[in-house]
């Protein structure tokens, strides 16, 4: 008998903007609901989505403090890619996601994690931008560019976003 091996999916979530960071959710999700494994693998302004929203106090540098105070802590405070407007566009999409029952950005990353997406934080980007462990959602997986490299490579569907 021939094994039947589920359709693999990719995800690179590269933006810290929270349209985007909305749409690679809704996409991951609906992959997930399809039995597709998974794999969403966050990388620079992406890793900005996992950050919890309370400070973590950590042993930093200053340049790594610095990117931490500038950086959008979690997935509630990241900033939409057009229309930004000082932050009200992000207040106004919000509103008409509730006001459609659509599920907000953290209700999204929640079912992603139920369904089993695999959330892998991209370590080579941590190191750069002074992130730790610690400051980042619990449940996470931590690799490298092979890490990610070896999901994408069996994979069927590997968007960038």
């Amino acid at each position: 008998m021939t094994e039947i091996h589920a359709q693999q999916s990719t995800i690179v979530l590269f933006s810290g903007d929270l349209d985007k960071a909305i749409a690679a959710f809704i996409i991951a999700n609906g992959a997930a609901a399809y039995d597709h494994e998974v794999t969403m693998f966050f990388t620079f302004w992406g890793l900005n989505t996992l950050r919890k929203d309370k400070a973590v106090k950590t042993d930093k540098g200053l340049l790594e403090k610095a990117f931490g105070w500038m950086m959008p802590r979690g997935a509630d405070k990241l900033g939409l890619s057009k229309m930004n407007m000082a932050g009200m566009g992000p207040k106004m999409i919000k509103h008409v996601m509730k006001k459609h029952r659509a599920l907000s950005l953290p209700q999204l990353i929640e079912l992603a994690r139920e369904q089993g997406v695999k959330l892998v934080a991209c370590t080579m980007t941590m190191d750069l931008l002074g992130l730790k462990q610690e400051e980042l959602i619990d449940g996470l997986e931590y690799a490298g560019v092979a890490g990610y490299l070896g999901d994408a490579s069996d994979a069927k569907v590997n968007l960038f976003i």
